[in-house]
């Protein structure tokens, strides 16, 4: 069987950006969860979707702030997506799937979780984890744990994320580390681009392992001498940044694998979603209901 475990928060950002904008009957915005409501309906169509769950960002601050003041906050989000990420959160219910609503933790944490545990049942044949997110591609294992861009319809396994960032899946926190992430607030080394930090990184996979003194490393890097230098006097940021990108795998989820197992939308809930969001054409797309 096939795992799909959805970035609900990437969806919703997606469908906010992607979709036309739309208001509920009492006025509210309502387009983004619209769009989500579409995108999850199309993929429970797909031929070997079974088992899903779908992980939201409740908040978007999580114990990563604790450890970094400039790590990722809500501050300068469109109020009117934000606004939409409880709905959000009952559209993927109201359609049967596992819900993850992270507060202390972050959706990409839930999904690291599931996957590492999915991945190690043997009746499992392989864990997509819905999203192009490079945050994620340090869960893939192989073939069996991919990255799967639906927009895109691309899938990304081991040997893929190596053509496309230069490192082997595990290097991806440190990665992140020496070159920054935006998105999430990480600000990188300076000087360290994502050329050298995946030509050094393909022969020191980890920020540890990287000798202080460049003239030990037995990788050609423009600029080795500087970039040795920020890394010897950084290490110690570097070693933070990588903590923060770091996904955890230890989030407590309740459920197992056959909670995953989708019976099909909830009834009452979905018809009462679907007239909030003034959207009833939408029922006529469910093929299967539980009650």
């Amino acid at each position: 069987m096939n795992v799909h475990l959805i970035d609900g928060t990437f969806e919703l950002f997606r469908a906010h950006f992607g979709a036309p904008a739309a208001q509920a009957p009492d006025g509210q915005q309502v387009g983004a969860v619209r769009g989500l409501l579409r995108s999850l309906l199309a993929l429970l169509g797909e031929d070997g979707t079974t088992h899903l769950a779908c992980a939201f960002d409740h908040v978007i601050e999580s114990f990563r702030n604790q450890l970094f003041d400039g790590y990722k906050t809500g501050a300068g989000l469109d109020p009117v997506i934000v606004a939409q990420f409880p709905l959000a959160e009952e559209a993927a219910f109201a359609l049967g799937l596992v819900v993850w609503p992270m507060v202390e933790f972050e959706a990409d944490d839930a999904l690291a979780t599931f996957a590492a545990r999915a991945a190690a049942l043997p009746q499992v044949e392989r864990v997509l984890i819905c999203s192009p997110d490079k945050d994620l591609a340090q869960c893939v294992q192989g073939e069996r744990v991919v990255l799967c861009d639906r927009m895109r319809k691309r899938v990304l396994g081991d040997a893929g994320v190596r053509e496309k960032y230069g490192v082997p899946p595990g290097s991806i926190p440190d990665l992140l580390a020496l070159v920054g992430d935006t998105a999430d607030g990480i600000p990188g080394l300076p000087r360290w681009g994502a050329k050298s930090a995946a030509q050094v990184l393909s022969r020191y996979p980890h920020i540890d392992e990287i000798p202080d003194d460049p003239a030990g490393w037995d990788v050609a890097v423009r600029s080795a001498l500087a970039l040795g230098e920020i890394l010897r006097t950084g290490r110690a940021q570097a070693r933070l940044y990588r903590q923060l990108a770091t996904l955890r795998t230890d989030v407590p989820l309740s459920q197992g694998l056959a909670d995953l197992r989708w019976q099909g939308a909830r009834r009452e809930a979905l018809h009462a979603l679907c007239a909030r969001l003034g959207e009833e054409r939408l029922l006529d797309r469910v093929h299967r209901w539980r009650d």
